[in-house]
Order: C-alpha cells, then structure tokens, then sequence
C-alpha cells in the first residue's frame, strides 16, 4: 500500500485545501498521473501520484483544509517514486515540472470502445474554469503549445455550445453553485442556523485564512506607525504622454517602483528587517519591491527582485507579467519571496487614504491612492490646477523614526515630481 500525503508545495506551507479529485476508488493510475488538485496559500497545484496502481481508498473529502503530513488516499501498489522530484516548480510558469506532461484520463465514447485513452494538458486554474461551466475538458482541443487548453480555449468551447450566459445570469448561477456546494459542507445545524437568521456563510480558509493569519502577526507584533504625504504628479503624467507620442506606453507605477528602490538606497532602514533573537537589524543588499495585488481569492504579493538594476521599461514589464500571473493563480514560489519592501498602488480603485499593514517582517510599505487634479498655491503665489496624488506610509517604528520617514518620502517626491532629474539619478 502507498499512501499519498500532502507535502509541502511551497515556501513552507502548513495546509493546503482540497480542491478536486481527478480519479475515484477503483481507478487505476500511472506514475505522475495527477490525483488530485490543491489550494495553498498562495497557489493552486496539483499532486501526482508516486507510484503505478489502483486507489483503494480516498480519505479526505474535497473542501476539507488539511496539515502537511495527512494522508491524502491510498494506492494499491508495489512500486514507489519519490515525490519531490515531481513537484520541482517551473519557473515560468509556476506549475510543477512533470505536470506540464501529466494527464487526466477522460476518455470519449470513442476512445473508450477502442480502450484508449486521451491526455488533457491543462493548468489547474484552466480546469478549474472548465469545471464552472460544467465542460468535460476531454471534449475540448488545445490551441496551446504542444496542444494544451487554455482559458481561451474553454470560453471558445463554451460559446460553440451556446452554453454561455449573460454576464448576469453567469453571477446568478456562480453564486447559486457556491452556495449550494457551501451548504452540502457545512453541518446541518449551521444549515437550519443559516435559514433561520438569512445569513449568508462564507468559508474561512485557504488564502483567506492565511492572509488573516499574516495580518495578526504584522498587527500584533509590529508597533506600526503611518505617515501621510502628497506628491505633485503634474511634470511625470506630462513626460508619460511624451512618451507615449514616441510609442512608449509605461505605467505610473513603474516609476514609482524605480524610485521606492533608488530612495532606498539612500535610507536602507527601510530595506530591512528586525532580527529580535540576535539584537540586530539586517540591512538587505537586495532591493526586491513587493507588489500588493488584489485577486479574486484575496491578496497576493509577487515581487519584483532587484529593482534597483532594472530600467522602468523593464519593470513595467516584470510588473505587467506578475499582475497576470497573479490574477490566473499562475506565480510560482520564487515570484512570491525574498521580498524587502512593499507597494500597494491602490489609487485606480479610487482610494483616497489608508492606514497599511506592513508585510511582515518587513520594516516598511508605502501606499499609493487616487491622484486627483486640484487648485495649489505655487511660486508667487500664483494658483493653477495640479495632479496631486496622497499616500500613506507604515513603518516599523522599533527600527525606524518618523523623521527618517519623512526624509524618505521626501526623497521619493522629488524623484517622481522631477523627471528631468532622472538620466542623472537614476542611471
């Protein structure tokens, strides 16, 4: 007998949620043949078996969060692969190296008379949209690369059915199944509860859990302290539209990014991290910005390493590829640690101000909100119209000061107010 276990997938994790299955008792499998699909903190994988056989036993239910260690289900066999090698991560791509190859064996009425079988290619975040519309991936033909399905792929699918609904009635039925896949998991008397009071139930677990989890750490352990500042964005808007003439489209906050790390250079306080057990605070020589991105399943921090080496055209780039990777559940490990410092650009949502939560154990975050035109008071007293935008920097106040926080933000500012001083500052 084999048991399958939930091991740890990445950057230490403790539990991982169970999403789906791909097989069921009695079915038999093959070496690195996918078993079943897992939620982590921060990415969705999937397991493959470690040996050639057949289940004998599932013994935890989808829906359930279980610990690194728990037995998974139960194979009928003799031989036995290592797991690990398995689950190396692709760096581009997130998903484990072997699952690039590994397959789902839906046969077709025609593949099965002839007692074939197909091989799907598809991420676990395509399978999981596939599931949603209630589509047998197996029907589905892969445009991708070496014939694998795409997201693409499955809304095409989904057209040519006339499966596919107006955006209203999508959310109606998206709520409905949540709802009633909610229910069937949850004990009959928070059921009867649930009717009784018209209480919506929400569960608590996965990223959802892990975020909070961090937050009270941060919370809890860091006295933070925030400071408000206003930048005058007028000079760089101007240079962006210049830029644009010229073909060059780069986002506002690939500059702001550029000049958190040059700033940072100049007060590495900031670019730390408290080593409380040994009485000292590490200066990193690194500069690896945090990204603070909002997905549907809750916040996310892919980060940006060595931002002090890369042009603005290049992290804008960087910026563009991890914010798309973030919101299809696609980053790996690699892209979510090392992380020294942390932006949260917040401002196309509309935000006027915060109070940020610092991600932990980092010193610092700086936030950056709505930038708005309005009426200031400039040299001679004259009054003309300004893009001004507000944001709000925490602190770690056990290894950093408000004056220093000031004198950093200061620093910013004038980067990002000034762009003619950027061939010279920023080289």
């Amino acid at each position: 007998m084999v048991e399958v276990k939930l091991h740890d997938i990445g950057e230490g994790m403790t539990e991982g949620e169970i999403i789906h299955y791909f097989v069921k008792v009695g079915d038999a499998v093959k070496v690195d043949q996918p078993l079943v699909e897992v939620q982590t903190d921060k990415m969705v994988a999937e397991l493959p078996s470690p040996a050639s056989g057949k289940v004998k036993e599932i013994v935890v239910h989808d829906g359930t969060t279980v610990s690194v260690g728990t037995t998974l289900l139960v194979l009928e066999s003799e031989e036995v692969k290592s797991v690990e090698p398995a689950m190396e991560m692709k760096a581009e791509e997130g998903l484990p190296k072997k699952v690039e190859m590994l397959t789902q064996p839906l046969p077709t009425d025609a593949s099965t008379q002839k007692g074939e079988k197909r091989f799907i290619m598809a991420a676990p975040y395509t399978r999981k949209i596939a599931r949603e519309f209630g589509v047998n991936i197996n029907e589905i033909t892969g445009t991708g690369t070496s014939g694998r399905i795409t997201v693409e792929d499955v809304y095409n699918f989904v057209k040519k059915s006339d499966m596919i609904q107006s955006p209203e009635k999508m959310r109606a039925t998206s709520v409905k199944t949540t709802e009633q896949t909610t229910e069937l998991k949850i004990p009959s008397q928070e059921i009867q509860n649930k009717k009784e009071t018209n209480v919506e139930v929400l569960p608590f677990r996965g990223r959802r859990k892990q975020i909070a989890k961090k937050m009270t750490q941060s919370l809890y352990t860091i006295p933070h302290v925030t400071h408000f500042e206003e930048a005058d964005l007028t000079e760089l808007l101007a240079y962006r539209n210049d830029l644009k003439e010229m073909g060059i489209n780069i986002s506002a906050a690939a500059f702001f990014i550029k000049a958190i790390a040059v700033a940072l250079k100049q007060f590495p306080v900031f670019n730390a991290k408290l080593d409380e057990e040994n009485e000292v605070i590490r200066l990193e020589k690194e500069y690896n910005i945090g990204i603070a991105t909002d997905t549907e399943d809750g916040l996310i921090v892919p980060v940006i390493h060595h931002a002090d080496r890369l042009t603005v055209r290049e992290i804008h780039d960087k910026l563009k590829e991890l914010t798309k990777k973030a919101q299809e559940n696609k980053l790996t490990p690699a892209e979510m640690k090392g992380g020294t410092f942390t932006i949260s650009n917040v401002g196309p949502l509309g935000s006027i101000g915060a109070t940020p939560i610092i991600n932990y154990p980092e010193t610092g975050l700086i936030a950056f909100h709505k930038t708005k035109k309005m009426p200031v008071v400039v040299e001679n007293d004259e009054i003309t119209i300004r893009s001004i935008m507000t944001m709000s920097m925490a602190f770690d106040h056990r290894v950093a000061d408000g004056g220093t926080a000031v004198a950093f933000t200061n620093r910013f500012k004038q980067l990002i107010e000034n762009p003619k001083l950027w061939p010279i500052e920023l080289a």
